[in-house]
């Protein structure tokens, strides 16, 4: 069993001390409530600009994550930016209650043009690591959105995936028939829940909240349902996960025994 706690508010551009001090209030918050981890959305330390954050001083952020993560005796996921030589990252890392840095794993799938004008995508899966009897994986935003990475990260053990994300709000956009346009809240609302439901896993899915994003962060269960779910505003999402369920779940609906690779290779 792990009590999940689920961050979504508002991060201001480039004001990092004040952005860290609303994670450490809600990190507070969260273990008072019984959480054993609080995810959090993606750059939020920075506020998401990717042109504007992407010289951000990312070993100093994750420091002060971790300091919260010990103070507040509160497991939690942050993002920051990564330098690797010339290249730079968008990354999550995982910290411990003591405040270790456990894992760190750098965003696959970057987004449009701002993203991909200041990062470089990571090349590696991300690492399985077990959690309170639970075994946890990270990925950032976009990742979520391709079936491969939430299918690897299951076959190779996740019962949990924990994803910081900032999802801009798009309005209808597309077709001109009624009904056939795209708006970017289905990737909350339908996406993640799908994807939670097809690989037999929980999603913890922390975003922004408006303006500019759209809100609607969640935690979805193995069984495709959400067990919390945020609206348009700032919320702090609670819930069970409970790695029997993942087990219960899978033994119902047996996507991950059936699959034929061998029809996709």
């Amino acid at each position: 069993m792990l009590r999940m706690a689920v961050l979504q508010a508002v991060a201001e551009i480039n004001a990092v001390a004040e952005n860290l001090e609303s994670v450490a209030l809600f990190a507070q918050r969260a273990a008072g409530e019984g959480a054993d981890l609080l995810v959090t959305p993606e750059l939020f330390a920075t506020g998401y600009a990717p042109g504007l954050v992407k010289h951000s001083d990312g070993e100093a952020i994750r420091a002060e994550l971790a300091r919260i993560a010990r103070q507040q005796g509160i497991a939690l996921v942050g993002s920051s930016v990564e330098a690797a030589g010339s290249d730079l990252h968008i990354c999550a890392s995982l910290f411990d209650d003591q405040g270790s840095e456990l894992t760190r794993y750098r965003k696959a799938h970057l987004f449009g043009p701002d993203e991909k004008a200041a990062f470089v995508p990571g090349d590696a899966l991300p690492e399985l690591v077990p959690y309170r009897g639970l075994t946890l994986a990270l990925g950032l935003c976009y990742d979520i959105e391709f079936p491969e990475y939430a299918r690897s990260a299951a076959v190779r053990g996740a019962d949990l995936l924990c994803i910081p994300t900032a999802v801009p709000t798009t309005g209808d956009v597309g077709g001109a028939t009624p009904g056939l346009s795209y708006n970017a809240e289905r990737i909350s609302t339908m996406m993640v829940p799908v994807r939670a439901l097809e690989n037999g896993v929980y999603i913890a899915y922390a975003n922004h909240t408006a303006p500019g994003f759209t809100g609607l962060s969640c935690i979805a269960s193995p069984y495709g349902t959400f067990l919390d779910a945020a609206g348009d505003g700032e919320e702090l999402l609670i819930a069970q996960i409970d790695e029997a369920e993942v087990r219960r779940a899978r033994r119902i609906n047996t996507y991950l025994d059936c699959v034929r690779t061998d029809l996709y290779a």
